[in-house]
C-alpha cells in the first residue's frame, strides 16, 4: 500500500531532507585525494546531530543475519555500487568516483539523498558516465507527475540510460519513504513494460537510478552490504527524495 501524507508529515520529511541536502553539499568540500571514508562518516555524523536530526543508516538491520549497518554514510568508491562500508583504510585517491548515500530521521520520518563526487580529476568516461546517471535522475522526477504511472519514472530513467551507453542495475530500485526508510512503492529504474499504480498527490519517493559503465549485473561482497559491479566497471549513484503535489514533483533533498 503505498500511503499518502498529511500536511504535518510533510513538513517533518522537508526538515529531514533539507538536512541531507546540508549534508552532501557541505561534502563536497571534503571530498579531496587523502580523506578517508571513515573522516567524512565522522563529521557527516557530528553534523546530522548538530542540526537535531539522526544517522538513519547506522544500526540498520540486514537481511537473512547479516549485521546491522556500522556508520551514518553509505561511501561507494569507482566499482562499487552502493552500501559501502566507510573504514580508515579506504582512502580517496586522484581519478577516483565516490557516491555517498545520507539518511536522515527527524521526528520519526525519514530524509534519503546520494550523490556521486569527482575527487580531483577524473576520467572523461567517468564524467559522462556521472552526467548520465545525473540526468537520468532529472528525467525520472519530472515524470513523476500526478496522472503519470509509477512505470513512467523507470522508462524516463532507461531511456536516458541507454542512449547514453551506459546501463542500469536491475537488482537494486528506488522506494517510497516516509516514517519508514523503505515504504512501498519499488521504483525500478529499467523499464520492464508495466505501467503499474496511478501516482498522486502526497506520495513521497526516493528516486535513485545507479547505472554503470559496463554490464548491470552485480554482487555483493563478504560483509554483506557493499554491492559492487560484476564486471568492475564504474558506477554512479544520485538520488533524491520528492513530494508529488498538484502543481508538480517538490524535491526535499535540497537546501
Amino acid at each position: 500500500m503505498i500511503l499518502l501524507k498529511t500536511n504535518r508529515e510533510l513538513e517533518l520529511m522537508r526538515e529531514a531532507n533539507r538536512i541531507v541536502a546540508v549534508v552532501l553539499d557541505e561534502l563536497a568540500e571534503r571530498i579531496r585525494p587523502g580523506a578517508t571514508t571513515h573522516e567524512l562518516d565522522d563529521w557527516a555524523e557530528r553534523r546530522i546531530l548538530g542540526l537535531k536530526g539522526m544517522p538513519a543508516f547506522k544500526g540498520y538491520k540486514g537481511r537473512n543475519g547479516i549485521r546491522p549497518f556500522p556508520a551514518t554514510l553509505c561511501t561507494s568508491i569507482n566499482e562499487e555500487v552502493v552500501h559501502g562500508i566507510p573504514s580508515p583504510e579506504r582512502i580517496l585517491r586522484e581519478g577516483d568516483i565516490i557516491g555517498i548515500d545520507v539518511g536522515v530521521v527527524f521526528e520519526g520520518y525519514h530524509g534519503d539523498g546520494a550523490r556521486t563526487y569527482a575527487v580531483g580529476d577524473v576520467a572523461p568516461r567517468a564524467r559522462e558516465l556521472m552526467a548520465a546517471c545525473l540526468r537520468s535522475l532529472d528525467l525520472g522526477i519530472a515524470a513523476a507527475r500526478n496522472g503519470n504511472h509509477l512505470g513512467d519514472i523507470s522508462k524516463a530513467i532507461d531511456g536516458c540510460v541507454r542512449a547514453a551507453g551506459f546501463e542500469v542495475v536491475r537488482d537494486l530500485s528506488g522506494h517510497g519513504i516516509g516514517r519508514g526508510l523503505h515504504e512501498d512503492p519499488q521504483i525500478l529504474n529499467y523499464y520492464d513494460g508495466r505501467r503499474g499504480p496511478r501516482l498522486r498527490s502526497r506520495m513521497t519517493l526516493a528516486i535513485e537510478p545507479m547505472i554503470n559503465a559496463g554490464g548491470w549485473e552485480v554482487r555483493t561482497l563478504e560483509d554483506g552490504w557493499t554491492v559492487v559491479t560484476r564486471d568492475g566497471s564504474l558506477s554512479a549513484h544520485f538520488e533524491h527524495t520528492v513530494a508529488l503535489t498538484d502543481e508538480g514533483p517538490e524535491i526535499l533533498t535540497r537546501c
